[in-house]
């Protein structure tokens, strides 16, 4: 799901920090220096990456815009692979009993195996297309606030981990109580008072 979706799930944050430099070009390097790069015919298990959002298959912020009115939308692109285990440990036990009959033996040492092992995983992980996710995100610079498009704890970390090193900008998560402890509104006695509220079991 995601910005033009029907039904969204949503993670709100707050942005720690401004650029010294020109916002547009400043944003526009951070995306195009960490676009997805691909991992087909690659060992890796998961990449990640920037993409526009009218072209999650082409990540090109030179063809698409990124830009709308005072916000910049894009998306966060997660690309992973894995190989079911069922499936290594049939291509393991194949290649072992072809082994020993090339080399006329009865059994393989414990080291034998896991060399096998290593090479037919590293092998199928070459040969299994990754399966991609895609994020949408919506930042409003103007008042340092995203929203992202999904409430995945996997997600959110990827996206916060990639922010920081693309913009070199912090992302706060906002939960009720951060917005207390950050709000302008509300007297230090507010929110000590909100800080140590409980929840309360209601019975019938």
């Amino acid at each position: 799901m995601g910005l033009l979706s029907s039904s969204v799930s949503i993670a709100r944050y707050r942005v720690e920090g401004k650029f010294e430099s020109s916002i547009l070009e400043s944003v526009r390097n951070g995306l195009t220096k960490n676009i997805i790069s691909q991992i087909e015919d690659e060992y890796a298990e998961i990449s990640v990456g920037w993409t526009p959002l009218e072209s999650e298959f082409d990540p090109d912020f030179e063809k698409f815009s990124f830009s709308f009115g005072t916000y910049f939308v894009f998306s966060l692109r997660i690309d992973k692979k894995s190989v079911p285990s069922k499936i290594i440990k049939k291509h393991v036990a194949l290649e072992v009993i072809k082994k020993l009959k090339e080399t006329h033996r009865d059994f393989l040492s414990k080291n034998e195996k896991k060399d096998i092992k290593d090479l037919i995983t590293e092998k199928l992980m070459r040969q299994m297309p990754s399966t991609p996710n895609t994020y949408d995100v919506m930042w409003d610079y103007e008042n340092a606030t995203v929203l992202f498009f999904s409430t995945q704890k996997a997600a959110n970390e990827e996206l916060e981990t990639l922010f920081k090193k693309s913009f070199q900008l912090k992302l706060i998560r906002l939960f009720p109580f951060t917005m207390i402890e950050n709000s302008l509104t509300l007297k230090d006695e507010e929110k000590d008072l909100a800080a140590n509220l409980a929840s309360t079991k209601l019975l019938r």
